[in-house]
């Protein structure tokens, strides 16, 4: 997923300029890739994708927060066949393997409904590997897509200057693909879409379709589409009723259970004292429990 840091020594990217929609040359592109988003751009100029591409990078976040701050237009994707310092929610690492995942950040600029975007990717991310793919995750909240339990992809939201002019918002998505040579206790906890479906991937058709559903669904909540996404999330999200979580505050630690999300995206916890609406934070989850 996205990360901190610079531009990786010696790597170039597909092109060195912005356009406002298509690809960024293709000559470095992964040819699994370069079909596939030939051919939604061709078919949806409305979307206004400009898709740069890399080897390599330390954070496509980082690459793509750069291009916003010098006036890129909504609709920039930067990625990377690996990052040497991905990161996830709260700066945890995440593990970018080359060949194993697709890491990239999507840019946009909205102007309000800025407390759903990230249950708005996560439900856009999951409705493109479903079609791509045919495989339905959980959305367990606020940013994974997990599947038995174990995670598939992980998403990542940072804005900048939000409700002013130039505002942006960078969405971090890293999917894994194919199995990869994780440490033991990533690998614990992980999963992939080959590994879950016992076949080879398309991974073009997969980032075409979650491209597609990021486009549609950030604009459809843009034009006041909550409703839609509050109602597909919640429907994705088993672990948002009835699961056993615990955090610490400064009195100490707390334990509830989940009650789903209210309409600005917090999740509701249930404890002995009261229901708690939980914006932010460090949660430990007992999912099974």
């Amino acid at each position: 997923m996205a990360g901190v840091g610079s531009r990786a020594s010696g790597v170039d990217p597909v092109a060195p300029t912005v356009p406002r929609k298509g690809l960024c040359g293709g000559a470095s592109l992964p040819a699994d890739l370069a079909e596939p988003l030939a051919a939604l751009i061709a078919r949806r100029p409305d979307l206004a994708l400009a898709v740069q591409w890399y080897p390599e990078l330390t954070s496509t976040m980082d690459e793509l927060s750069r291009a916003a701050e010098d006036g890129a237009p909504r609709g920039l994707v930067v990625g990377a066949e690996a990052q040497s310092a991905g990161r996830g929610r709260r700066g945890r690492a995440w593990r970018s393997p080359p060949g194993a995942g697709l890491y990239f950040s999507y840019l946009t600029r909205p102007a309000r409904r800025f407390d759903l975007l990230t249950l708005a990717a996560g439900v856009a991310v999951r409705a493109g590997i479903a079609q791509a793919a045919g495989l339905h995750a959980d959305l367990k909240w606020p940013n994974d897509l997990l599947v038995g339990g174990r995670k598939l992809a992980g998403l990542l939201a940072e804005a900048s200057r939000l409700g002013m002019p130039g505002g942006a918002v960078a969405i971090g998505v890293g999917i894994n693909t194919r199995p990869a040579a994780y440490p033991p206790d990533v690998a614990a906890r992980a999963t992939s879409l080959e590994a879950e479906l016992g076949r080879a991937v398309d991974r073009g058709a997969v980032l075409a379709a979650v491209l597609e559903h990021l486009g549609d669904t950030l604009a459809s909540l843009e034009a006041g589409g909550a409703e839609p996404v509050l109602r597909a999330w919640r429907a994705a999200s088993p672990s948002s009723v009835g699961t056993t979580v615990e955090w610490s505050e400064a009195s100490g630690a707390r334990r509830g259970i989940t009650a789903g999300i209210d309409d600005t995206g917090a999740l509701l916890v249930r404890t002995p004292t009261g229901t708690e609406r939980i914006i932010a934070g460090e949660l430990v989850w007992h999912l099974g429990a």
